[in-house]
């Protein structure tokens, strides 16, 4: 009983800001929840549905500029930095010199948690965004085989379209346009030009015959999705692949917690393979979660706690069983993962060493918020309208590079 009442003493309060609201998503951060609940902290989820999260900042925005912000926050890339330098960020060296972060970390990764060398974020995951997601049953009735290349996958979509079946499962949002938009210039240019083009948005590549070529494969594309398509969440596309209504989906590995969380077997009844002509590069999307600065000191252990649980290998390991994501800390046990994660984790290592680790303009890794609104809405018009042609939709993009 003293025992207790010592832990309740020091119990802090969590207001944790998210947008994981699917089937696999809430699973995960569930897991992290009861952790923290078990050490005493009062636990209060603040989850803003959205699938890339541009709801999530807006709420987020609002209450931060009033005062009120929530202890930690699903944050990104860039932004983090954004919001670091506006002086909202709560320095947690502390926590990482005693976890040895640095040591557990790939630099690329680290880098992005730091704002001037100190960490502002515990990052959570690492998700490989240029995945092909396959129903292997359709695929076989269809007699077509896994695509490599895009001329592969185009043969296999004509096919599959003639038997009756959705070729390719697609939401039309913007980050999901941009998402396929990205897998297609890694598949058709290579990591350098991916690099190069959406990375550090150099003008020449943006306005070369190699963009051109990657625009005209990502628009035919489109004739291989269902007219249904407009506004339809990434979740309801897997369930469409899961379902045997589509045979493909190009998203990020955050799809397979949905076909876990629906009781599927990866090798069985899914399949993940890099998306056509993308083997050689490793985009990715780390989820983190910002520190806001809080008041009082059993707040701030609370927050301390928080970042401590998110990276230890007992989280790692049970947040991204969840999740479909691997974990982003280093030596952690994968034994109970599947195929696709143990994959991903073996080409994550892999891409770290050839520096073919590429960050995503979609899920907010790459570039400045404003650069990456510019381009998506670049790319969503060329998509939705056959009117754009790509010579245009390149100067579109070199335009969008500029916006500040």
């Amino acid at each position: 009983m003293l025992l207790g009442s010592a832990g309740a003493a020091q119990a802090g309060d969590l207001e944790v800001l998210h947008w994981w609201t699917s089937g696999g998503e809430a699973k995960a951060i569930s897991g992290l929840k009861d952790t923290l609940q078990a050490k005493g902290h009062r636990w209060k989820d603040f989850a803003v549905a959205g699938g890339a999260g541009d709801a999530a900042m807006t709420v987020l925005k609002t209450r931060a500029m009033s005062g009120n912000a929530p202890t930690a926050a699903q944050i990104k890339g860039p932004l983090l930095q954004d919001w670091a330098r506006e002086g909202m960020l709560s320095n947690i060296d502390d926590v990482a010199k005693a976890e040895r972060w640095d040591e557990q970390l790939q630099p690329v990764i680290s880098n992005i948690v730091k704002y001037q060398g100190h960490y502002i974020a515990a990052p959570v995951n690492v998700h490989r965004v240029n995945w092909l997601w396959i129903n292997p049953e359709v695929m076989r009735k269809a007699g077509v085989k896994t695509p490599t290349t895009w001329d592969e996958f185009f043969a296999a979509a004509e096919t599959l379209k003639k038997a009756g079946v959705i070729p390719l499962a697609h939401g039309g949002q913007s980050w999901q346009d941009f998402t396929t938009f990205e897998t297609v210039v890694l598949g058709t240019g290579g990591p350098d030009f991916y690099r190069k083009a959406l990375v550090q948005l150099d003008p020449a590549s943006l306005k070369s015959p190699t963009m051109e070529k990657s625009l005209q494969t990502f628009r035919r594309l489109k004739a291989y999705t269902d007219r249904n398509a407009g506004g339809r969440d990434w979740n309801l596309a897997t369930a469409m692949v899961m379902k045997g209504e589509a045979a493909m989906q190009l998203m990020g590995d955050w799809a397979k917690g949905e076909f876990l969380n629906a009781g599927k077997v990866a090798g069985k009844d899914f399949l993940c393979v890099p998306a056509p002509g993308t083997s050689k590069g490793y985009t990715f999307n780390v989820d983190s979660f910002a520190m806001f600065k809080v008041k009082g000191e059993a707040n701030q252990q609370a927050q301390r706690d928080l970042a401590t649980a998110i990276m230890s290998p007992a989280v790692q390991e049970s947040f991204n069983l969840e999740k479909g994501s691997i974990p982003v800390r280093k030596g952690v046990n994968l034994s109970r993962y599947d195929d696709c994660a143990k994959a991903s984790a073996t080409d994550f290592a892999e891409a770290g060493k050839s520096n073919t680790l590429l960050p995503s303009i979609a899920h907010g890794m790459a570039v400045s918020a404003a650069v990456e609104g510019a381009m998506k809405d670049v790319v969503s018009q060329y998509w939705n309208s056959d009117q754009i042609t790509p010579a245009q939709a390149m100067d579109r993009l070199v335009a969008a590079a500029k916006a500040q």
